[in-house]
């Protein structure tokens, strides 16, 4: 059986629609979440609404998790797929926290269609930050560079220049706001460029509290160790998603769950095997000594994890 615990704040609650996904173009995120929580609940999984608290190992043989959520219930899990996601940490600006997912984006891919041939602009917070805006660029002949606080070099500028982006210098103050919409972009010194819609980059901070706290191990950048089926350094905890992906869009987190299941259940049945077997020469034996531990699935397995035996 499979229990997924659901705190009910995905990272694109804010945004109208999704993109990139075949067959599910402009679909609410919220009406993907509920289909997808139908189809759990049909084929006889349990969805649980709450936030989850804490987990560790349930015994001293290691074997299984106790999960705590904030509600006060304790689950039993022999494996846990973590698929808690990244949160989204932007410039601190008046205006631009009320339109995000609105008309302040991040995603060129995600909604630069929408947004085609109109006033745009590109906020620069890090150094990607001008490639975002050659990206953007693709999509209006009308692309404004706000700097802001970031330096350019000058092969920067001559790339923006070249390729029609007009930079405007100055520190940002400020979104303007008005109806409902964004109307435009205040610098410091009063000017206001007018603009339908204003892309900016995060700061991505994955929620990997619980990850850290079961003591995985992390890569260079920070993020969780993962091998390419989601298997972490730390057995019987698997990952998916943005947590372990920051780039990943909704369809290559739903691949990557994918993949970390079909692992699962293969470690589980490889577990279920080992003991029947130490039962089976146990009895055969006559005592109880021949009982094998449950372990991990065998060197010769196609799934068999990265990490497996190195902790």
């Amino acid at each position: 059986r499979v229990a997924v615990v659901d705190a009910g704040s995905p990272r694109n609650a804010l945004a109208t629609h999704m993109q990139g996904f075949l067959s599910r173009d402009g679909t609410p995120p919220g009406e993907l979440a509920a289909a997808g929580r139908s189809e759990i609940t049909g084929y006889g999984g349990e969805v649980v609404e709450d936030r989850v608290e804490g987990a560790e190992r349930a015994g001293g043989d290691g074997s299984g998790f106790l999960v705590r959520l904030a509600g006060g219930r304790v689950l039993r899990a022999r494996r846990l797929l973590v698929a808690t996601g990244l949160r989204d940490e932007l410039p601190d600006l008046p205006g631009l926290s009320e339109r995000w997912g609105e008309d302040v984006l991040h995603c060129p891919y995600c909604h630069g269609y929408e947004v085609r041939d109109t006033p745009l602009g590109v906020l620069g917070t890090m150094d990607g930050s001008v490639h975002q805006a050659l990206l953007i660029r693709n999509w209006s002949q009308d692309v404004v560079f706000f700097p802001h606080t970031l330096g350019l070099a000058g092969h920067e500028r001559e790339e923006l220049d070249a390729r029609g982006v007009r930079v405007v210098e100055g520190e940002v103050e400020r979104l303007v706001v008005d109806g409902g919409r964004l109307r435009g972009v205040r610098l410091a010194d009063g000017t206001v460029v007018p603009r339908d819609t204003l892309f900016v980059s995060p700061r991505f901070v994955a929620n990997d509290e619980l990850l850290v706290a079961l003591g995985c191990g992390s890569d260079e950048d920070g993020s969780a160790e993962a091998d390419s089926f989601g298997c972490t350094s730390m057995p019987d905890v698997w990952v998916a998603g943005n947590v372990v992906d920051p780039a990943a869009q909704v369809v290559d987190a739903v691949s990557q769950g994918s993949r970390a299941a079909v692992a699962i259940n293969g470690d589980l049945v490889d577990e279920e095997v080992r003991r029947a077997v130490g039962e089976r020469r146990a009895a055969q034996s006559g005592n109880g000594s021949g009982t094998a531990r449950a372990g991990r699935r065998g060197a010769d397995s196609p799934l068999r994890c990265r990490f497996a035996g190195a902790v």
